[in-house]
């Protein structure tokens, strides 16, 4: 069972032997809807099938009762779990998920399977450029679900808090949380996404591509380790609380601190989308020296 990372000769290896794998394909562009399933329909693993950030992964509909708030609010559980029994997916099945775009966007799949209680789920290491290099089968065209899939809920695997949670929690030494966004974002320079810039008050600040090697594959987990535990210092790993725009690309850096060996950290879902849509909740421009923005 894979619950972190899988080669491409991995996986190759996998679907050789005969075993029951569902493969993802959750390729996506913030700033072009469409683009993600236009690049999955180009060329894919063979088999894949896609996972729409916006419409699989997310719940947008007005009114909808979801887990989490901010620009991509989870599903609810049984509405997920309604999702993947349509692709045919089951639960004795290894789920491998991977893009185009530095594991950015397939970590959301990776920690909502956890999150329902599928550990039997891991990141395509290096994406599909790397199943590519390594001479694997891809395919052009929509994919077919498998239909009989037998999916249900299980125990939660993943830790998921609250805006409010992280609120109550602000400046405590029993929170840590990591911003995982570009820093320009971070800091206040530049928000091209959400209404307001700047961060939450105490954040540290990891850009989830630090977790990479240039060719797109994680970082080893002794290297990740000791890059964690410098922007740490002496805070516990056990108070990381992760977060970035809307609860996507953070999980790239709770997937790097798992594979690191330092343990499998809560996702602030609704992240700064959420949070700075209530003008009460104070806000940080800067880097941690600079002063606090409260508004009024």
């Amino acid at each position: 069972m894979y619950t972190t990372l899988i080669t491409a000769d991995q996986l190759s290896a996998h679907l050789l032997s005969g075993q029951r794998v569902k493969i993802f394909d959750c390729s996506f562009d913030l700033m072009q809807a469409g683009a993600g399933r236009q690049q999955y329909e180009s060329v894919h693993i063979a088999g894949a099938l896609y996972a729409d950030l916006d419409t699989d992964l997310s719940d947008k509909r007005p009114g909808a009762s979801t887990p989490s708030g901010g620009r991509h609010p989870l599903p609810a559980p049984e509405r997920f779990a309604q999702w993947l029994v349509s692709t045919g997916m089951s639960k004795d099945m290894q789920v491998v998920v991977y893009d185009r775009q530095n594991s950015g966007f397939c970590g959301r799949l990776w920690w909502m399977l956890k999150w329902v209680g599928h550990e039997a789920v891991a990141v395509l290491d290096g994406g599909l450029a790397a199943w590519q290099a390594a001479g694997g089968s891809v395919q052009s065209g929509g994919g077919v679900s498998t239909a009989g899939g037998n999916f249900t809920l299980g125990t939660p695997l993943a830790p998921l808090v609250g805006v409010e949670q992280v609120a109550q929690r602000l400046a405590q030494a029993g929170q840590t949380v990591i911003d995982a966004r570009a820093e320009p974002r971070y800091t206040g320079q530049t928000e091209p996404l959400d209404p307001v810039a700047g961060h939450i008050p105490g954040a540290l600040n990891r850009p989830f591509n630090l977790n990479l090697l240039p060719d797109g594959r994680f970082k080893s987990a002794d290297l990740l380790r000791q890059e964690f535990q410098a922007l740490l210092g002496q805070r516990d790993p056990a108070t990381v609380v992760h977060q970035c725009g809307s609860g996507v690309t953070a999980i790239s850096n709770l997937l790097a601190m798992e594979i690191a060996g330092l343990g499998r950290a809560p996702l602030f879902a609704g992240s700064w989308s959420q949070w700075c849509s209530d003008p009460a909740r104070p806000v940080a421009r800067g880097s941690e020296a600079g002063g606090l923005h409260i508004p009024p």
